[in-house]
């Protein structure tokens, strides 16, 4: 059905029908049994399907990856698309407005996404505010990042912020220093830097009276090398998991015009032409360091067999987004009725 009214959606700007897009569903919650008629047509419960991991109980391996409910505005609503958990974010100290529009683009020939968005968010309080009045029982994670304006050298004032402020209204945070739209985020996936920033957050969460798992979200564009690194910085700072991976800078391989790709310009890709860097990193993620670890595998998911992709090499969960897009709500029962199937 959905692929029935997607030609007519991709017509207009990606960024307008992303927020018409929420209206919608936010509208339609409202319809009596509207919401019952979701969880009917997408939820899919089996004994095979849930995961414990870090201390919590998914009901499915499937969730929706942070970026598309940035502001905590729609979690309630998409828990009944048949999603185990969802990752809202990421959200910063302070609002901000992003970066200059066009900011997301379709490359329909490759079904990926370039997007600079930015961070745009409306800040932690109002995500809080949100997450105050929660429906439903969907997992929520807290993806957190710093502001643009915040220089590195007093970035982990910001994550802290977030850390304490999402602590009672999230069940694990994931540390994003991986997107490539803020200027100098990547430079804290370092050693050094990244190590202090997570043991900062292992400190606080320590001193709660029950710690929340924190992972921390990389980019696929680091080097085995780079990988050999947070493997270890892991263990050092004991944090919970890994996020793999994030969008990349990364163009080759694309069936989409390379005068059309050069004129979009700078930005994160998403979609299917980074499945396989994406399961690369998972792979290597998971032999290296014997899976000491969870891993949530994201990138490139359009189909089930994707998914399982990512299930075979390595991950404990999944996350999609830009498949979410292409696919619609369908493929989340897809990916959990293979997984039962196996």
């Amino acid at each position: 059905m959905y692929k029935l009214f997607r030609p007519i959606l991709f017509l207009f700007n990606p960024e307008f029908i992303h927020h018409i897009s929420f209206k919608a569903i936010k509208i339609g919650a409202i319809v009596p049994l509207k919401m019952w008629t979701w969880r009917l047509l997408f939820k899919v419960s089996h004994p095979k399907l849930v995961r414990e991991v870090f201390g919590i109980k998914f009901e499915n391996p499937v969730g929706l990856a942070a970026g598309f409910d940035k502001d905590a505005k729609l979690f309630d609503e998409l828990a009944s698309f048949g999603f185990g958990f969802v990752e809202i974010g990421t959200v910063t100290p302070l609002p901000q407005e992003g970066n200059p529009k066009p900011r997301l683009f379709r490359l329909k020939e490759d079904n990926a996404l370039i997007n600079r968005m930015g961070f745009n968010n409306e800040g932690i309080e109002a995500v809080v505010a949100r997450l105050r009045r929660k429906k439903s029982n969907i997992i929520i994670g807290g993806n957190i990042g710093k502001n643009k304006v915040t220089p590195n050298e007093n970035v982990v004032a910001d994550y802290e912020i977030c850390f304490e402020k999402l602590f009672p209204y999230v069940d694990y945070f994931a540390v994003n220093v991986s997107s490539p739209n803020t200027p100098g985020l990547r430079d804290l996936q370092e050693k050094e830097p990244l190590t202090a920033l997570l043991n900062s957050l292992q400190k606080i969460n320590n001193q709660k009276e029950k710690r929340k798992p924190i992972l921390l979200k990389i980019a696929p564009d680091l080097t085995n090398e780079q990988l050999d690194d947070i493997i270890a910085i892991v263990a050092d700072t004991k944090i919970d998991g890994v996020v793999a991976t994030n969008t990349t800078i990364g163009r080759k391989g694309l069936k989409t015009n390379k005068t059309k790709v050069e004129a979009i310009g700078n930005g994160g890709l998403s979609g299917k032409p980074l499945k396989a860097r994406s399961t690369e990193v998972i792979k290597y993620l998971a032999d290296k360091s014997n899976k000491a670890f969870p891993i949530i595998g994201v990138g490139g998911i359009h189909s089930a067999e994707d998914a399982l992709e990512k299930l075979d090499a390595g991950a404990t969960l999944v996350q999609v987004y830009t498949g979410f897009i292409y696919e619609g709500s369908a493929l989340i029962k897809r990916i959990n009725k293979a997984i039962i199937k196996r």
